[in-house]
């Protein structure tokens, strides 16, 4: 009773948060950690060796009320120091008396060594296992680095140099790989403007977002005397270029139009609506693409449609012609054969739709195919639809699935891309192994699908395959070993092996 009357007056002396929970049991302690799932604990080697951290962790205790639990154990009074030697702690030997040690569902998580103010103590109690804030970083000193959106206006209002703004997301990888960047240029010729960063990922900042057009991360703003003047674009640009920018910042240039194909000096026939039946009369042996002018793989075939075209359209003793459709413009030919995809590539033999050829693609099989037209080998079936352990997954549910999962090895690729041709049954073997272990998720995503293009971009995905390893949904590596199923096999067993050492050792010092 007069120990806990202590503890009560020391904790009202130092104005300590009721929401802070005084531990000195080992009883009380493990039950602590049995019943709360994200605990941050102060130990200190006396009652007041902890003062300056307990007044900053009561206003963190509130912040993050309902989501983690903070809890105190002095190890200087009698109980308490029991408690610490069976846990095995010597705040005494940490300079200042005092450690800060996390625990998540139930067992020792990580050694709390983050900057200790409030933003970061909140920050990681909200997301044990999340990235550090961007301004933790000691080489990210010369930016300045934005929280609020006061703190955004009070900005705009007082700084007189030019100010170039980096509206970004934590887990966007684009951003992350940009920041290194701006903080170099922000390091370099100070005085001359400032470089800013502000996370705008969280929903009270929508109607800022929408202020300055911000609909993908990162985004750049600048502004001269509090005025938004500029976009900055280039986002595949180094800490000289955006120096240079900031010498002679001009608005993103317009991109100079696309001409048209059928404006090109091309030998393909393009052929429209009211023109396709009677083209079709007069050409026996037809080849034709179904394209749309934004999409790339069409860009990427064109010059060899084209080349082909040299060969086929001109020839007095050609096999065959070679034409296309703009599927955007000329809608009703477009929908009479159901095109769905681009490009679509078919053959018509004496007006009838005969074969869709998927794998022409080469000046060279184009023309070898018009030689000697023949049934394409059966499609493919794709992966997603192969019975696998591995989890499909694009843009609408990614973090929502590996939000759950403790361990996630995510591929990205393309279908048509050889080495993901060649690591596709060596990862599936790989998820088949750990299909009964809940924590754990091999997924693939296939970066040529519909908005999965944003998600991997969003990703850092700038090559085909891709690994990339997730703790609770956060990017924390990617994986660059052995692509057989002994190196997907092994990465996730080294990861499991490391957890249960973990829980071991905490198990044994409980």
């Amino acid at each position: 009773m007069e120990e806990k009357l202590q503890a009560g007056l020391l904790l009202e002396a130092v104005k300590v948060s009721p929401l802070i929970e005084k531990v000195s049991d080992h009883k009380d302690f493990k039950k602590l950690l049995r019943t709360r799932t994200n605990v941050l604990v102060l130990y200190t080697n006396t009652a007041s060796s902890g003062d300056s951290h307990l007044k900053l962790l009561s206003d963190v205790a509130q912040a993050v009320k309902g989501q983690g639990t903070i809890a105190w154990v002095n190890c200087g009074d009698p109980e308490g120091r029991k408690l610490c030697k069976k846990v095995k702690v010597d705040p005494g030997s940490r300079r200042g008396g005092a450690e800060l040690l996390h625990y998540k569902d139930g067992t020792f998580h990580t050694e709390y060594n983050r900057p200790a103010t409030f933003k970061s103590m909140v920050a990681f109690l909200k997301d044990p296992s999340g990235p550090s804030l961007w301004e933790e970083n000691p080489e990210a000193k010369d930016v300045v680095h934005i929280e609020t959106e006061k703190d955004f206006r009070k900005l705009l209002k007082r700084e007189e140099r030019p100010v170039l703004l980096m509206f970004y997301a934590p887990w966007c990888g684009v951003c992350k790989r940009m920041q290194p960047i701006f903080q170099q240029a922000a390091t370099g010729p100070r005085g001359k403007y400032v470089l800013a960063g502000m996370n705008v990922h969280p929903a009270e900042f929508d109607g800022l977002k929408q202020e300055f057009n911000v609909k993908g991360y990162p985004t750049f703003c600048y502004f001269e005397k509090g005025k938004f003047l500029h976009h900055y674009e280039n986002y595949g640009g180094t800490a000289e270029d955006i120096a240079d920018w900031m010498k002679s910042p001009r608005p993103p240039q317009p991109k100079t139009p696309e001409v048209p194909w059928p404006e090109t000096d091309s030998q393909v026939f393009h052929l429209t609506d009211e023109g396709f039946d009677s083209f079709l009369e007069e050409h026996p042996a037809a080849l034709v693409m179904f394209y749309a002018p934004w999409c790339g793989h069409c860009k990427k075939m064109k010059p060899e449609y084209d080349e082909a075209a040299r060969v086929l359209n001109r020839a007095s003793d050609s096999p065959g012609v070679v034409a296309a459709v703009d599927s955007t413009l000329q809608k009703a030919v477009s929908e009479r054969f159901k095109i769905s995809g681009f490009p679509t590539v078919k053959y018509f033999e004496r007006g009838e739709d005969k074969y869709t050829l998927p794998h022409l693609r080469s000046k060279d099989k184009i023309i070898e195919f018009m030689h000697n037209p023949e049934a394409p080998p059966p499609p493919e079936r794709s992966w997603e639809d192969q019975p696998s352990s591995v989890s499909h997954l694009g843009l609408e549910d990614f973090r929502e699935a590996l939000k759950k999962k403790k361990h996630a090895l995510v591929m990205f690729y393309a279908p048509w891309c050889p080495h993901c041709k060649n690591a596709v049954p060596h990862f599936s073997t790989a998820a088949e192994v750990f299909r009964d272990d809940r924590k754990i998720v091999y997924a693939a995503v296939d970066c040529t699908r519909g908005q999965n293009q944003e998600l991997c971009k969003q990703e850092g995905v700038e090559g085909y395959p891709t690994f990339n390893h997730y703790n609770y949904g956060k990017f924390v590596e990617k994986y660059n070993g052995d692509r057989g199923e002994t190196g997907f096999i092994g990465f996730m067993r080294s990861l499991r092996g490391r957890d249960q050492e973990k829980v071991v050792k905490r198990k044994e010092e409980l």
